[in-house]
């Protein structure tokens, strides 16, 4: 054993790879459904640091990976963060960041009776709600607080919150899973019928093709932009037309006639608007074949294209062609004129046969194209992201405040990410590199920050480590009942939109396997996305606003 301690102890890549594939193994075991996933990398690491403190990875390799994941997350979320304070959705985003800021003042109140320190507080709070990028602010906020403290005083309390953080983890995803089972049988949920209620109320559903008969007066001898643009936040497409024998690609001068077939593209609600302004439905099949059209599926991979809104594009103007709509990762949805086109989305492309040439290339459409990552751009926004985070904030108390390598890179990829494109620089990664980036990031955080805390994992437990269970217990606790109850009551969200938002307000996916195994719908998705980014952002600020407040 102790040759095998001094080997990784000096093959610091050994010891880094060993760790990452053993947690990955074991993340992997399931038990009644539920497994640790990447986070059993954290466990893994506590376990090798805590075998030997020899066993303790380079302070870079955690903040190299730290930088990593909280700027991919930051550029894949920019635009959904921002989008998310829309009218609808507003309400139960406030909602969520109202229930973490409770969380945050429970977690306070609870450190101030049982005496719990700062860096402690901080890691109950983040492994109670199972946020591992607040878990880095957490650490990053105690490193700016112990820069004069001697260095054995130092490690101990930067590696407090990591500690608790692993304690209090499992029984923040567990927590969530028995209560909201307990709710499920206390409110006699029944999912099927909740979902058929659901789907007759709003008629939300898969994207649809419908063709209207143009009758409304309003819109007679109108253009297609003149009628679209009164219609405020249009999700869908207006993508051709019949009359009589003639079958086109609308276009914005096109002018509307009475009797013409129209063919919109959307879900069923979006089609239920369209039929308001065109006149009604009918039951002729505008089809394409034997019409000169043809569709074909696109890789969005010229930098003509990427980072720019569909209506900058004059699709119609210049190519008589029409995108109807979009699949960027594993959704399909129906694009707005303002959405915004990114590296790797494939677009669904109606146009004349003669014209597909000249749009695939318009496009780019190369699969080589979207598999390189622009390391410029995104060394560039990680460097201005880390001068960010340098930064001191002054406080209301006299003392100042760092955004540090978590906050800095994050803030900085979020506004980047919504800006998607400046002049010639795209800031945005294909979808597929920002997860392995993203990953990579996480594993090597993980890992490093793992490691460096195990050597003081076995005295914690045994000094305090039964008083932490239960504090993030409680704090598990007050989060997820109170969002259940208000959710399903006072916000009248059907259960499975409830689990969808829980499980984005504890950025947990494990919850969010069981939330879609039980629901057994899209709504659990759906809200999840909705409110993550909110919630993301919301516990790395209250996470370091812990430390600073509680610290003494």
């Amino acid at each position: 054993m102790e040759s095998f301690i001094s080997l990784l102890a000096h093959n610091k890549l050994l010891l880094l790879f060993s760790v990452i594939g053993i947690g990955y193994l074991l993340g992997q075991i399931k038990i009644y459904g539920f497994s640790l996933g990447v986070a059993a990398v954290l466990f893994v690491g506590i376990a090798f640091g805590a075998l030997d403190k020899q066993l303790s990875l380079p302070e870079e390799i955690y903040i190299v990976g730290l930088v990593l994941f909280v700027y991919s997350v930051g550029l894949q979320s920019g635009p959904s963060f921002f989008s998310s304070f829309n009218q609808k959705s507003l309400k139960t985003n406030l909602f969520v960041i109202g229930i973490l800021i409770i969380s945050a003042g429970a977690t306070a109140v609870i450190t101030y009776f049982f005496s719990i320190g700062a860096p402690h507080a901080a890691g109950l709070f983040c492994g109670a709600l199972t946020n591992t990028p607040a878990l880095a602010a957490s650490v990053e906020a105690v490193k700016s607080f112990t820069a004069q403290h001697p260095e054995a005083l130092r490690n101990q309390l930067i590696n407090a919150p990591v500690i608790t953080y692993g304690l209090t983890y499992p029984f923040g995803v567990l927590g969530l899973i028995l209560w909201t089972y307990l709710f499920i049988k206390i409110y006699k949920i029944d999912f099927v019928k909740e979902e058929a209620d659901r789907m007759k109320e709003t008629g939300v559903g898969s994207i649809q093709v419908q063709t209207f008969r143009a009758t409304n007066p309003a819109i007679i001898g109108k253009s297609a932009s003149d009628v679209l643009k009164l219609i405020v936040q249009r999700r869908f497409v207006l993508s051709r037309y019949k009359r009589g024998n003639e079958i086109n690609i609308i276009l914005p001068e096109t002018i509307f006639q009475l009797g013409d077939q129209l063919v919109a593209v959307g879900t069923p609600d979006e089609l239920e608007r369209a039929k308001v302004f065109i006149g009604e439905l009918s039951i002729e099949q505008v089809s394409l074949d034997n019409a000169g059209f043809e569709y074909r599926r696109m890789f969005v991979s010229s930098e003509e294209t990427v980072g720019r809104q569909i209506n900058e594009l004059h699709l119609e103007k210049e190519f008589g062609a029409a995108i109807t709509r979009i699949r960027r990762g594993d959704i399909d949805f129906v694009p707005s004129p303002d959405t915004r086109l990114e590296l790797g989305d494939r677009v669904r492309v109606v146009t004349r046969h003669d014209n597909i040439q000249r749009v695939t290339k318009f496009f780019g459409d190369s699969m080589k194209a979207i598999s390189e990552t622009d390391f410029l751009s995104i060394s560039l926004g990680i460097v201005i992201g880390v001068f960010v985070g340098m930064m001191s904030i002054p406080l209301p108390n006299g003392s100042t405040f760092k955004l540090g390598f978590a906050g800095g890179p994050l803030v900085v990829s979020l506004i980047l990410g919504r800006l998607q494109r400046t002049g010639s620089v795209t800031w945005t990664m294909p979808y597929s590199a920002n997860l392995v980036l993203r990953q990579i990031g996480l594993v090597f955080f993980l890992a490093g920050i793992g490691t460096k805390a195990g050597d003081g994992f076995g005295a914690t437990f045994q000094s305090g480590g039964f008083e932490y269970l239960a504090a993030g217990a409680i704090i598990t606790t007050v989060a997820t009942v109170l969002t259940i109850m208000l959710g399903y009551k006072y916000l009248r969200l059907p259960m499975s939109a409830v689990m969808g938002v829980m499980s984005g307000l504890g950025t947990q996916p494990a919850y969010l396997a069981y939330a879609n195994m039980q629901a057994q719908n899209d709504q659990p998705n759906m809200h999840y996305a909705m409110v993550y980014p909110a919630s993301m952002i919301t516990k790395i600020i209250l996470a370091q606003i812990l430390v600073t407040a509680l610290w003494r």
